[in-house]
């Protein structure tokens, strides 16, 4: 009787759609969208986008620059982008797959010392949970739960820094990196294939600034940045990257 009198003041207080089972229910889990995933693909996309711009336009202006003539302005700038989007992709295969050898030679060394000195490493884990701010008896807890569930993952993560999300993957890297570059270096190359005159490297230099205006707003963007800053960062350095090499073309100004 009393527990029916109970459930049913319940009832009222939560209204009729509530179920006294409700209370026994699971919270549901909160979604949170981050942006750690990308972080692999867009540093590759835009360094690659980025490197295709600048280089290109800085190659066009400075050799427009030096007098040349619009047929071979075109033409090394399309041998710019082919050349500059191998090297991307060879660079970036070489470096990242550098930091994957790396990575892997931290998890196999920890998979040894977890299999000869167990006790030590999840002493190990649990000085990391304290040094973290949780209390010694939890800390242990945290250590031991984890341990028995995926020891080698709970060191890589939190003694090594090593996480899915940030691991090393060459071929998407240099994947990323050489498509990005083409596509950054077409840019310019449109501009000297339908302009021309003495103008060229004044309107090579603008559309090209705008175009690292549009890429760095994208990324930071696409990165959760402040756009303003992104596009900002992006546009200056180009700016004085294509300044440099026009001078550069202008002292030594032969017709190449």
């Amino acid at each position: 009787m009393g527990n029916t009198l109970g459930s049913n003041r319940l009832v009222a207080a939560r209204g009729p759609d509530f179920q006294p089972d409700d209370r026994k229910r699971s919270p549901r889990r909160h979604v949170e969208r981050h942006r750690t995933d990308r972080i692999g693909w867009l540093r590759a996309a835009v360094l690659g986008a980025n490197d295709g711009i600048v280089s290109t336009a800085s190659l066009v202006v400075g050799v427009a620059a030096a007098g040349s003539t619009h047929q071979a302005i075109l033409l090394t700038g399309v041998a710019g982008l082919v050349a500059g989007a191998m090297s991307m992709a060879a660079g970036e295969y070489v470096s990242v797959y550098s930091q994957a050898d790396t990575e892997n030679a931290e998890l196999s060394r920890e998979r040894d010392e977890l299999a000869n000195n167990p006790d030590a490493e999840r002493h190990e884990l649990t000085t990391i949970y304290i040094d973290r701010g949780l209390d010694p008896e939890l800390a242990q807890q945290v250590a031991e739960q984890l341990t028995a569930h995926d020891a080698l993952g709970a060191h890589a993560r939190d003694e090594l820094g090593i996480s899915e999300a940030l691991s090393a993957r060459p071929v998407q890297a240099a994947l990323a990196s050489a498509a990005s570059f083409a596509v950054g270096a077409a840019a310019p190359l449109l501009v000297v294939l339908f302009a021309g005159g003495p103008r060229l490297a004044w309107w090579v230099s603008g559309s090209s600034l705008v175009f690292l205006a549009l890429l760095g707003a994208v990324a930071a963007r696409t990165g959760g940045a402040p756009v303003a800053r992104g596009a900002w960062r992006v546009t200056f350095w180009g700016a004085l990257a294509m300044a440099i090499t026009a001078g550069v073309g202008a002292l030594f100004g032969t017709t190449v």
